[in-house]
């Protein structure tokens, strides 16, 4: 069969080596010529981000961090960067932190070094994503783009167990929308496909031995692999959906995705055999949903959506808002009645294989 796709490749420096946060960001900002810093980094990140800055001489610290990005909270810190004439963006944490970064970025142009201490992923793409009036809006810009991503799996140390987990599986959804989204292409699908092999692979060893630097490192790479194949494939139905959870409902974002991300699998997957088969192997198992299911029995992932205040008689709303958004090159055609029985099973944690047959 004749491949015919077109490929976008972002460019990026990544800086990966666990214990060298600090030398490399040193390294960056001399190489960046940067003079004005300023570093974002919430409250309870203060310290780790000290350490991580520990060679630099920041011109700005910033720690008012909000999850999903308020609109008035992006405005305060881009009149702190203009007043300040910073020249540099250095997130330290999570994806609330990087993606505050990028709404900085967006509207002022000025470079961002991410240092993730999560496996959210945001920090690989050209993706930004802000909340006004309880509507999420996302885009894409590559003057969000991260010009560095710093990795050290020991700065995630501090992340508790269970959201390791959470954070993790967003990143596992990155890759699995990636199979079946607008743009999705061979490489992509590569980069995806191994990106579940890593997270796979180190999501149980940070579970079980929560000081194994390996379990993280194999997290931490999967997770940039599955924002670069993201960040080229697009948004599909999965996300498209977790943007109304958050952004309109303020449910908690790695949480949201890491319990919704079964449910699309299973209704999307038997409408995509090639994707279900190569994301099947990539796990290990003999079909794609039962290696997601097994990872998650392991993992004690997050199992539905009420545990996070969601209610089923929201579930209308999200369908009005979502449904439109959601590609129309999605494997299985999406309706108001098979959205609403996917969100309603996702609330309830019923057994997403009841979805296969839908």
């Amino acid at each position: 069969m004749t491949l015919v796709f077109d490929h976008l490749t972002l460019g990026q420096r990544v800086l990966f080596g666990t214990g060298r946060a600090a030398e490399n960001l040193a390294t960056e900002v001399q190489r960046l010529g940067a003079r004005k810093v300023m570093v974002i980094a919430s409250g309870s990140e203060a310290a780790m981000a000290d350490a991580v800055c520990a060679g630099i001489e920041p011109a700005l610290r910033w720690d008012e961090v909000v999850m999903h990005v308020p609109v008035e909270v992006a405005e305060r810190a881009r009149s702190a960067a203009a007043q300040h004439r910073i020249d540099l963006l250095v997130s330290v944490g999570g994806g609330s932190t990087t993606g505050l970064a990028k709404a900085v970025a967006l509207t002022t142009g000025i470079p961002i070094v991410a240092v993730p201490t999560t496996y959210a992923g945001s920090e690989a793409t050209n993706v930004w994503g802000l909340t006004e009036s309880a509507r999420k809006t996302t885009g894409v810009d590559d003057r969000v783009l991260p010009v560095t991503v710093i990795y050290d799996a020991s700065l995630t140390l501090s992340l508790p167990t269970d959201l390791s987990v959470a954070s993790g599986l967003n990143g596992m959804a990155h890759c699995i929308d990636s199979l079946w989204a607008p743009r999705a292409d061979p490489i992509n699908a590569a980069l995806a496909a191994e990106g579940i092999r890593a997270l796979s692979r180190g999501l149980p060893l940070v579970k079980a031995e929560p000081e194994n630097f390996g379990g993280r490192e194999q997290a931490l790479y999967g997770a940039y692999l599955s924002a670069v194949a993201f960040a080229s494939a697009g948004s599909g139905m999965h996300h498209k959906i977790c943007h109304v959870l958050g952004g309109t409902f303020n449910l908690p974002h790695a949480q949201t995705h890491a319990t919704v991300l079964p449910y699309v699998l299973a209704f999307n997957a038997p409408a995509a055999p090639e994707a279900e088969t190569r994301a099947a192997a990539a796990f290990g198992a003999g079909n794609a949903l039962d290696g997601l299911n097994g990872l998650r029995d392991t993992l004690d992932a997050p199992r539905a959506l009420a545990d996070y205040g969601f209610r089923k008689e929201d579930i209308p709303e999200v369908v009005r808002i979502a449904l439109p958004a959601i590609p129309a090159s999605n494997p299985r055609k999406v309706t108001a009645g098979n959205l609403s029985t996917v969100l309603a099973a996702a609330t309830t944690g019923d057994d997403p294989k009841t979805l296969t047959d839908l």
